[in-house]
Parts: structure tokens; C-alpha cells; sequence
């Protein structure tokens, strides 16, 4: 392995988590001899001032009048001619929105085996990669053959270490050639809940299913994610029904999140669902049926009313902090 390419996902006026998480990552796996470098597209360098504290020596800021409206096209042309001129050879995403969209178009502009939703990576005569499969019931490790690799990492699962010794960053100022041919579709609004967190990104969360009964219910669910100061998920059974919003979905159609903390609540724990988050750290499952298979992955069970149990538990830990 010659250098890795790490993509940097800017957030308001820094980066999102999961861009130190991946910096680690590819720490454990560059060895002495591979460079790692990031890449940041359409940002500045304000937003990665501090990435030299997570060991980054070498930042490249992208910026181009046809990068200021996104467009995973022109920012995945952006991406693969930041990785040409470093002699990048491994590529590492989040495996989040933004990630699974560019890692399939930068695995096939580079010729480059593919590995996605990884759980984990170690480096062993090449990069060996481990990642669940049948919907989260095993696990696998497998070997990219290729020159070339592009991996995508799951979030919160990757530790975000800082380096023993802090780092000097250089940031290179990049102006990308790009045409029209390169944006083929570019997004023109995002709709989002201004103030509630990413359940992908989120350090807890807190799902409520087809228990909770109604839409109104899950006021429940919210004031249990404020006071714990976490992001609310859902069934599918509650995003079909038009309670929640599909983005808050998690399980095999959702989204597949790693919490430090995973409280489902009301939720029976179908294969579909647990696939999206028996990766989580620490599960608490609360329901009234003692023989839900949610509880055999749950780490603390509650048997119980959730109407009667979330508000004593709300109550509790808000009196707690």
C-alpha cells in the first residue's frame, strides 16, 4: 500500500464525526510506510483546522464553481483526480449517505475492489476488511486483490483517536477540472428537521415501533431522546403507517446505525430491524410481550407498559442529570 485517501465530510463549520473516526482508521492500517491524506470538497480549511490532532499531515480543500450546488458526479470526478495526483492506492468513505453514494463511482473510475459497511480493518499482508452479512447474523473478513481499494466505513463503530503527538496539517488548495458532462443531476433543496440529530450518526438512540400506537405517542419516544440527548429512530412498521419519517427508519430498509446506547421501544425486534442495529453497543428493549425477540439481543430488558415505564424512566434520568 502506497498512500490512503481519506474523504472528509464538512459539517456547518467543521466536520462531522465520522470523519475523525475514518482518520483513525486509517491510521491503524498505514503502517510506516503509506502517506494519508484528506480530501474536502466544496469546503475550506477552517473546517479541518484541528484534523492534526487526529495525526493528519496532508489536507487537499477542492473548490470549483460547479461544486457549489452538490452533485455526486462532479464531486466523484473531484475525488478521483484528488487520488491520482497523491498515488492513492486505498480510498476510505463513511458509510453514510454522502459515502454510499461516491464509493461505487470511485471504485469503478479507479478500477478499485470495493468493500462496503465495514465494521472493521487490519492490515495483513494487505487490508483485510469484516462486515456483517445476512442482514447482520454473521460475519465476514475478505481481501480487496485489486492494484487499487475503496472501502466505506460504518459509523460509530471506528473509535475517533486522537494522535499521541499532534501534527503540523498542510492544506493544498486544489481547483479540480470539471465540466458540464460531469454534473449530470445536482441537488437543489434539502428538506430536514432543523435541530434533531442523525440516527446514523447519533451516540444514542431512541426507537419507538408499532407499540407506541399512534403518531401522537411518540412525544414518548422524543422527550426520552431529549433528555438523553439523542436522535429518534423508528420501525418500518411506523414509517409505513406515516407516523415518522423515513429517514429516522432503522433496520434492513432504514438505516443501519451503531449507537453507544439503542433503546427500541415497543418494537418486537423483526430480523429486518435488528439487522439495522444489533451492532449497537449497548440495547435496552422495552415491550410488553416477555417472549419479543427483541430481548435476546438486548443487553437490559424491561418487561412492561411503555406508557407506564417511559415516563418514570423520562423523569428519572433528567432528575439524575
Amino acid at each position: 500500500m502506497k498512500n490512503i485517501l481519506v474523504y472528509l465530510e464538512a459539517q456547518g463549520d467543521g466536520l462531522k464525526r465520522i470523519s475523525y473516526e475514518v482518520i483513525s482508521a486509517a491510521r491503524s492500517i498505514a503502517g510506516d510506510s503509506a502517506r494519508i491524506y484528506g480530501v474536502l470538497v466544496a469546503g475550506n480549511s477552517g473546517q479541518a483546522e484541528n484534523v492534526g490532532e487526529y495525526g493528519l499531515t496532508d489536507v487537499i480543500v477542492a473548490n470549483h464553481i460547479l461544486l457549489e450546488r452538490y452533485s455526486s458526479t462532479a464531486v466523484a470526478a473531484t475525488i478521483f483526480q484528488a487520488a491520482e495526483s497523491v498515488g492513492a492506492d486505498c480510498l476510505l468513505f463513511p458509510a453514510n449517505a454522502a459515502g454510499l453514494e461516491l464509493e461505487p463511482r470511485l471504485a469503478v473510475k479507479l478500477s478499485a475492489g470495493y468493500v462496503a459497511d465495514c465494521t472493521g480493518l487490519s492490515a495483513d499482508d494487505g487490508i483485510i476488511a469484516t462486515k456483517p452479512v445476512y442482514a447482520g447474523k454473521a460475519q465476514v473478513k475478505t481481501k480487496v486483490e485489486t492494484d487499487k481499494c475503496v472501502f466505506s466505513l460504518r459509523p460509530n463503530v471506528f473509535t475517533a483517536t486522537k494522535a499521541d503527538s499532534p501534527v503540523s496539517t498542510n492544506f493544498t488548495e486544489m481547483v479540480p477540472e470539471l465540466t458540464d458532462n460531469d454534473v449530470s443531476v445536482v441537488v437543489t433543496s434539502v428538506d430536514k428537521n432543523e435541530g434533531t440529530l442523525d440516527v446514523l450518526e447519533a451516540d444514542m438512540v431512541v426507537s419507538g415501533g408499532r407499540g407506541v400506537k399512534s403518531a401522537e405517542n411518540f412525544n414518548l419516544i422524543e422527550s426520552l431522546a431529549e433528555v438523553l440527548g439523542g436522535a429518534v429512530g423508528a420501525s418500518r412498521a411506523v414509517v409505513d403507517a406515516g407516523w415518522r419519517p423515513h429517514s429516522e427508519q432503522v433496520g434492513q430498509t432504514g438505516k443501519t446505525v451503531s449507537p453507544t446506547l439503542y433503546v427500541a421501544c415497543g418494537i418486537s425486534g423483526a430480523i429486518q430491524h435488528m439487522a439495522g442495529m444489533s451492532t449497537s453497543k449497548v440495547i435496552v428493549a422495552i415491550n410488553k410481550d416477555k417472549d419479543a425477540p427483541i430481548f435476546k439481543v438486548a443487553d437490559y430488558g424491561i418487561v412492561g407498559d411503555l406508557f407506564e415505564v417511559l415516563p418514570k424512566l423520562t423523569d428519572r434520568i433528567r432528575e439524575v442529570k
